[in-house]
C-alpha cells in the first residue's frame, strides 16, 4: 500500500460514504460551535461527541490515537507555555514550582486551551483520514464551485503531504551516514534538529515551484472550462449530515449555557 492510500484511506463506514464537501462543511460548524467559547465544559462535551461517531468512521480508536499522538505534544506545549509565561494568575493557589504559582485560574484557561485544540483536531483527522484527496478536489468544484486551479492546488498539496515524512527520514539518514550525529548533547541535538527542518523546508518549497510549472505547463491555469472525470452527488443523507452537525452544535451551546459555564469568546 502507497504512503499516501496509508494516510489517507477510504473506507465503507456509513460517514466516511459520504460527500466530501458534507464532510467537511459538518466538522467547520462543529468547529465554530468549539471556538465560540472558552470553558472547558464546551469542548469536552464536542470530544465525548466525537468519540461516539468514530466507528461511524470506519476508523479504530487506536489508529485515531496514533494520528492525534502530535496533538498531544501540542496541548503539552500550551500548558507549560501558561506555566512560565501566563501574565494574569486569578483564582486561588493550587500550588508553587519554584518562583512559579499555579492558580486556578491558569487551570482553567490552560484545561479550556488544551481541549478546544483536541476538539478542533479530531473532526480534522477523521474526516481527512476517510476521505480521498481527489474526491475532494472533485467534490469542491462540482458541490461548491471552487475554482479549479485553486482545487486542483490543494490536490496537489495533499498529495504531497506524505512525502514530507519519506524526506524527513532520507534527510536523518543522509546525515547519519555523514556522521552528523548529537550524541547525548541536547544542545547539538536540538541544532540538527533545527538544520534538517530548514533543510527540508527548502526541499519542500523547491518540489513545490517545479510541480506548479510544470502544472502551468499542462494547462491548468487555462480559462478554459474544466470536465470532471467523476461525478461527486450531494445527496440526502450527505444534507442530513450537515444539519445533524448544526442540531448537536446548538444542543452543545445550548447545554452550556443551560449549565452556566459558557464564556463567550467574543463578549
Amino acid at each position: 500500500m502507497s504512503s499516501v492510500a496509508t494516510l489517507m484511506r477510504r473506507s465503507d463506514a456509513p460517514l466516511a460514504r459520504r460527500n466530501p464537501v458534507a464532510k467537511l462543511a459538518a466538522g467547520l460548524v462543529f468547529t465554530f460551535a468549539v471556538l465560540a467559547t472558552l470553558d472547558p465544559l464546551t469542548p469536552a462535551l464536542a470530544i465525548v461527541i466525537v468519540l461516539a461517531a468514530v466507528p461511524l468512521f470506519g476508523v479504530g480508536y487506536r489508529e485515531l490515537a496514533r494520528r492525534a499522538a502530535p496533538v498531544l505534544l501540542g496541548a503539552t506545549g500550551v500548558i507549560v507555555s501558561l506555566l512560565f509565561f501566563a501574565a494574569e494568575r486569578t483564582g486561588a493557589v493550587l500550588f508553587t514550582l519554584g518562583p512559579f504559582a499555579v492558580t486556578t485560574g491558569m487551570v482553567y484557561t490552560a484545561l479550556g486551551l488544551s481541549l478546544r485544540l483536541f476538539a478542533v483536531a479530531l473532526p480534522a483527522i477523521l474526516i481527512f483520514t476517510t476521505t480521498d484527496p481527489t474526491d475532494l478536489a472533485d467534490a469542491l468544484i462540482q458541490n461548491v464551485k471552487a475554482p479549479p486551479r485553486f482545487a486542483i492546488g490543494a490536490l496537489a498539496a495533499l498529495r504531497l503531504v506524505p512525502l514530507l515524512g519519506a524526506q524527513w527520514r532520507l534527510l536523518t539518514l543522509a546525515r547519519r551516514a555523514r556522521g552528523v550525529d548529537a550524541g547525548a548533547n541536547p544542545i547539538a541535538a536540538l541544532r540538527n534538529f533545527a538544520s534538517a527542518t530548514f533543510a527540508l523546508l527548502v526541499g519542500a518549497i523547491r518540489r513545490g515551484t517545479r510541480l506548479a510549472m510544470a502544472m502551468d505547463a499542462r494547462g491548468f491555469d487555462s480559462s478554459e472550462p474544466r470536465t470532471s472525470a467523476r461525478r461527486q452527488r450531494f445527496g440526502p443523507a450527505d444534507l442530513a449530515l450537515v444539519v445533524a452537525s448544526i442540531a448537536l452544535s446548538a444542543a452543545l451551546l445550548a447545554t452550556t449555557v443551560a449549565l452556566g459555564t459558557f464564556d463567550p469568546l467574543l463578549a
